[in-house]
């Protein structure tokens, strides 16, 4: 089905990476996911290049007569999905960007949708024949709660992930460059973003503003110092579009994962106080131990685990993942992409939170 235009959002800096020298793909593309947050910023991308979209999701969160829609569930018990059949048909490209939030703690929907779902998405480009897939994957794919710095993507997955999307994300990565290697499946490459935001994101900014109006904003959790990578999602779009226009058969990205991040590391703290003070609220600045911290969040996360038989609990955004990320050193090497898909960001840091908090007026401060 097709939905009505709106008009979309003035082309801003997209326009300056659709000047590429690489050819685009001939054929539709298909976004899957393509009504989250990542998946519609990556169809407005495709879109500024002329590609034929189709986007394949739960739900149909935006309208825009060039793009043709095809709801339906990867997690569908059924011996595949036939909508998702209908919507790879004839393309040629697919974007696999549908995964739950990190936040969530469903343990059981990370393995349907990230695993189980990924699987489906192989077995359905095998079938209608699709050649290329790009994988939205994660460069918390590597991390365990420890100082990372300056990560190239040789480093080992986890052994030991924090948390359900971790885990998920590892065997989901896998599973799509394990395929891209076999005779029979489609071509396939991993973007592996940190930490991405930017408009109508709905994840680090409002939970960043809900926190502040509680009032748990107010420390810094450790002694502030940790260096961390953002990554803002015009960038994140440039990545999975330059690694889709590379993906050929003999080309050496075939098979393997790169980082995409804005590739300016920025100290995890001042990063959330400018977009605090940007958005109208007082920056942490007093310190607690991180240790103290943390073994709190542990201690509330293990408790939720031995009551959930009896009750529903959630540790919500307080988990030992989420104080590992908040204190520790975490920045990942964009060289490999730099080489291999020609990838430079195109909105700087200070920039793209500019836009960012301009993006929000409903979630300003009423006193700013």
């Amino acid at each position: 089905m097709r939905g009505t235009s709106t008009g979309g959002r003035a082309a801003d800096t997209r326009s300056l990476y659709f000047h590429s020298e690489v050819t685009k793909m001939k054929g539709p593309c298909v976004v899957i996911g393509g009504s989250g947050f990542l998946g519609r910023h990556l169809v407005e991308g495709l879109l500024q290049r002329d590609y034929v979209v189709r986007v394949f999701d739960l739900r149909q969160s935006f309208h825009d007569e060039r793009v043709t829609f095809f709801l339906g569930d990867l997690c569908e018990k059924q011996p595949l999905l036939q909508d998702l059949i209908a919507a790879l048909t004839g393309a040629t490209l697919v974007f696999h960007c549908a995964s739950p939030p990190p936040s969530s703690n469903d343990r059981k929907l990370f393995y349907r949708v990230n695993l189980l779902g990924t699987r489906t998405v192989l077995q359905a480009c095998r079938e209608c024949g699709v050649q290329h897939l790009v994988l939205t994957s994660s460069a918390s794919v590597i991390y365990e709660g420890k100082d990372i710095r300056n990560a190239s993507e040789d480093a080992p997955y986890a052994r030991r992930p924090m948390d359900y999307y971790t885990e998920t994300k590892i065997l989901q990565e896998k599973e799509v460059l394990g395929a891209g290697r076999s005779k029979d499946g489609p071509l396939t490459v991993a973007i592996r973003p940190h930490g991405i935001f930017g408009p109508r994101d709905p994840q680090l900014v409002p939970v960043l503003v809900r926190a502040a109006q509680k009032g748990q904003m107010k420390f810094i959790i450790g002694d502030g110092k940790n260096t961390v990578d953002f990554t803002y999602v015009d960038n994140v779009v440039l990545g999975h579009i330059l690694a889709a226009e590379t993906l050929k058969e003999g080309s050496p990205i075939c098979g393997k994962a790169y980082h995409v991040t804005n590739d300016e590391p920025i100290c995890f703290w001042k990063f959330m106080g400018q977009m605090l003070q940007g958005l109208g609220y007082e920056p942490p600045r007093r310190h607690i131990p991180y240790l103290l911290v943390y073994s709190f969040a542990l201690i509330i996360y293990w408790l939720c685990v031995f009551l959930s038989p009896l009750i529903h609990l959630s540790p919500g955004t307080f988990t030992p993942m989420r104080v590992a990320l908040a204190s520790t050193h975490h920045y990942y090497s964009c060289e490999n992409a730099k080489r291999d898909l020609g990838y430079k960001p195109i909105v700087p840091l200070d920039e793209a939170i500019t836009k960012t908090i301009k993006s929000y007026p409903e979630l300003h401060h009423r006193s700013h």
